[in-house]
Formats: C-alpha cells, sequence, structure tokens
C-alpha cells in the first residue's frame, strides 16, 4: 500500500510540473510578443521623420525652381558697377536697380536658352513631377495610414516604392544643379570672360541641394523600414497540452 501511494505522489508531482512547464510554455510567445509594438512604433517613427524629409525636399524643389537666382551678378574685381544687380534664373533674367526698381524679362524662346538652363529645366521639373508622385505613394505604404493596413507585406512593399522614388527624384534635382552650378563656376574662372559678365552661385542653387538632399534622405529612411517584420505575422503557438493517463490517476490524490 505505501508503495502504490507514493507512486501516485510521484505522478502527481510529475503531472503539476508539465502542468507548469506548458503554461508557462503558453506565455513565453506572447511575452516575446509584447516586444513588437515597441519595435512597430520605432519603424513608424522612421518612416514619419523619412517621409517629413522628402516632403520638405519636394518643396524644396517647387521653391528652388521656381525662383530666380540660380546665378547672380559678381562684384568681384576692382572696376565693378553696383548700380545695378543682375539675377538669371530657369525662367526669367531680373535687373534689381540701386533705386529698389526690379524689371524682369521672361525667357520667350526656348531652343536660344543654353544648354545648361533646357536640362536644369528638365530634371527640376522630372524630380518634382517624381517627388509628387512619391507623396502619394509613400503616403499608401506608410504604417500610419490606413490603407492596405490588412495587408502588410503588400504596404510595405509600397513604402518601399515610395522611398526609391523619392531617392530617383533627389538624384534627378543633383543632376540639374550641379551640372548648373558647375557651368557657372567655370565660366568664372575662365580668363576669356570680361569681368562685369562673370556670375556666381544664387540662392536657388543652395536651396536646390539641400532639397535634393533631403528627398535622398528621406527616401533612403523610408526604403530601410520595409524590411521589418510586418505586425500580422503571428507568434507561433504551442500544441495545447492533453491530460494524460497518469493526470487522470493522481487528480483523486491532494
Amino acid at each position: 500500500m505505501p508503495n502504490i501511494c507514493q507512486t501516485f505522489r510521484y505522478q502527481y508531482v510529475c503531472c503539476s510540473s508539465a502542468k507548469r512547464v506548458t503554461e508557462l510554455l503558453h506565455l513565453t510567445p506572447f511575452l516575446i510578443g509584447g516586444l513588437q509594438p515597441i519595435d512597430e512604433m520605432a519603424n513608424g517613427g522612421i518612416q514619419l521623420l523619412g517621409f517629413s524629409l522628402a516632403f520638405f525636399g519636394v518643396i524644396g524643389l517647387i521653391v528652388s525652381t521656381t525662383m530666380t537666382e540660380w546665378k547672380m551678378s559678381s562684384y568681384a574685381g576692382d572696376n565693378i558697377i553696383t548700380a545695378q544687380a543682375l539675377y538669371v534664373g530657369l525662367w526669367q533674367s531680373c535687373v534689381h536697380q540701386s533705386t529698389g526698381q526690379l524689371q524682369c524679362k521672361i525667357e520667350d524662346s526656348l531652343l536660344k536658352l543654353p544648354v545648361e538652363i533646357q536640362a536644369a529645366r528638365g530634371f527640376m521639373l522630372a524630380g518634382i513631377f517624381l517627388g509628387a508622385i512619391a507623396i502619394l505613394v509613400a503616403m499608401v505604404g506608410m504604417k500610419c495610414t490606413k490603407c492596405l493596413s490588412e495587408d502588410m507585406q503588400t504596404k510595405s512593399k509600397v513604402a518601399l516604392t515610395g522611398g526609391v522614388i523619392f531617392i530617383i527624384a533627389g538624384i534627378s534635382a543633383f543632376v540639374a544643379t550641379i551640372w548648373y552650378g558647375e557651368n557657372v563656376r567655370q565660366q568664372f574662372y575662365d580668363p576669356m570672360t570680361p569681368t562685369n559678365a562673370k556670375y556666381e552661385f544664387g540662392k536657388a542653387l543652395y536651396i536646390g541641394w539641400g532639397a535634393a538632399a533631403l528627398s535622398i534622405i528621406g527616401g533612403s529612411m523610408l526604403s530601410c523600414t520595409c524590411g521589418s517584420k510586418s505586425s500580422t505575422e503571428k507568434a507561433p503557438r504551442y500544441p495545447a497540452s492533453r491530460p494524460g493517463p497518469a493526470k487522470q490517476a493522481g487528480s483523486g490524490y491532494v
């Protein structure tokens, strides 16, 4: 009889330990899964920051394209007349008199324009167009929006696409501003260029460089968050334990 009691007690202890281990295994996925919202919040914050930078970059591209000061008359030299300042942009040229008067002339003929101005127009307009498309695409793919929320993998791919388009838009703007700026630099250091015909970098070039950098950085941040795990992935679950004969036999002995 004592052997039988010891046997039942041993079975009861084993069943209790197995039950606790099973409960711990069931709780482990939830403990690990509790870290997923923190990771998702961090990725969502990076996405929002990247989108904001790229959005302001596109706005900067628009401002730079419409500005007149792509290059401005240089005051380097001894015999420079400062009674007027000449500003040249992609669409018009302006003369600012010392009296405060401003006279602008719109470029009427496209074919008469220098090659660098035609190329700058094309690349800047392409960058703005791509940036507008990237804004719409990225808004759909961001985690803070409800579009495609039932399919997070597709949503992540859409965000990646928007980031890549932002990067292409920034590169297009970089090509336009660097090409134009390099032409201004070559003419400035050309000894055959008259002193009163030399130009320097205008404000629009600096704004264009900064806007292109913001678009590329923002697009890169959007692209980097595409590889994160989606919130729809379910944590692994362990099969429920089945009551064995040992547990049933020892259930009457407490």
